[in-house]
């Protein structure tokens, strides 16, 4: 029997179909990621996630849900949050004139994140999801229009402590979190869903700068998605294919010891490994070998989903050929991430005043 679920996949609709059942009840499932396609109301969106764990109750169900233009959910009562700019911005506002307090505009901004956190948490979980993938963990260097303003500020030190603010937030609402992308992608312009960026920059300054929150932030972190980005100074394969950044750098030199997602592999900073093209089942591969505990294909699941069950079917041959080995440690890391606790029901948390007040302190 196996004792590893890494692969996380997408549903293409509203409601299962009979074919999202039957992966999603494959061993070698574990979770499901949704996006806006899967969203009617919030009614629909608490029957989705139900039939979800009605096919099996460990599945993670997650979403890209961060604030700002990376918010899949947002009619039907969802809160609107802001991009993580905003905290930025708000770090920097000690006030003008009697009003002015040397430092009180960062622990305004690290009490509105905490708000915003609990709030993005508390309204998911109120619908049935597990899990989404925040905080942005990238610099703000102003040249990655993928990046931009998810981002919270150019300071290291502020992303970390932001960022600890919204993690916090998660927490108090039952949710884990995932810091994103490692190493870091801010400082390329290229997308990595349509090119592969290069970063040709030094370790040491990499280090130093864009990877520095996880460090700072290795004992709170609960999972980390790394780059499509190639950093050539360190290694010629994208980060989320390396062992020397997954391995040697995360888990050893920063001794970072949760989850490592994948990026999506249908990406296309994730199709090509050392020069040539590669299926989803050799990129899930390379990934795994590398250090990654899940993998993420998104959007493979429309139309008959062929590309869905040919990864799921070759991960399944890789295993019985010896090209991969499931980790009882990854599958450990995998369940820890699940919620612990019974979330608040929407009309409850509608007048919860630890909600209402969090509503209160955002940007």
């Amino acid at each position: 029997m196996t004792e590893h679920s890494p692969l996380i996949i997408d549903v293409a609709g509203t409601a299962l179909t009979a074919a999202d059942r039957a992966r999603l009840a494959h061993p070698l499932v574990g979770g499901v990621i949704l996006f806006a396609r899967n969203w009617q109301d919030r009614a629909q969106l608490l029957q989705l996630t139900a039939s979800i764990k009605a096919v099996r109750a460990d599945l993670l169900i997650c979403v890209d849900h961060e604030g700002g233009r990376v918010q899949r959910f947002k009619t039907d009562g969802f809160t609107h949050i802001p991009p993580m700019r905003a905290f930025g911005e708000l770090w920097l506002d000690d006030g003008q004139g009697r009003a002015y307090r040397e430092g009180s505009g960062a622990l305004r901004a690290m009490d509105a994140a905490t708000a915003a956190g609990y709030v993005l948490g508390a309204e998911l979980r109120a619908c049935g999801v597990d899990f989404s993938f925040t905080p942005v963990l990238d610099l703000d260097y102003g040249v990655s229009g993928v990046i931009g303003d998810r981002a919270f500020a150019r300071d290291p030190r502020v992303v970390t402590l932001l960022a600890r603010a919204l993690m916090q937030g998660l927490l108090q609402a039952g949710m884990a979190h995932c810091g994103k992308h490692f190493p870091g992608h801010g400082f390329v312009q290229a997308d990595s869903h349509t090119e592969i960026p290069v970063d040709r920059r030094s370790f040491s300054a990499i280090l130093h700068d864009d990877a520095a929150p996880y460090g700072w932030l290795s004992s709170s972190l609960q999972s980390v998605m790394p780059a499509h980005v190639i950093y050539p100074q360190v290694d010629s394969r994208p980060a989320g294919f390396s062992a020397r950044w997954l391995q040697d750098i995360l888990r050893g030199q920063l001794r970072f010891d949760g989850a490592i997602f994948s990026d999506d592999l249908s990406m296309e900073g994730a199709r090509r490994i050392d020069g040539r093209t590669v299926s989803y089942t050799d990129a899930a591969v390379a990934a795994l070998q590398a250090g990654c505990d899940l993998v993420l294909l998104c959007n493979q699941s429309l139309g008959e989903g062929h590309e869905v069950d040919a990864l799921i079917g070759g991960l399944a041959q890789a295993q019985s050929q010896g090209r991969w080995q499931p980790s009882a440690r990854s599958e450990e890391r995998r369940l820890a991430l699940l919620p612990e606790t019974l979330p608040l029901a929407w009309d409850e948390l509608m007048v919860h005043g630890a909600y209402m007040r969090a509503l209160d302190l955002l940007p």
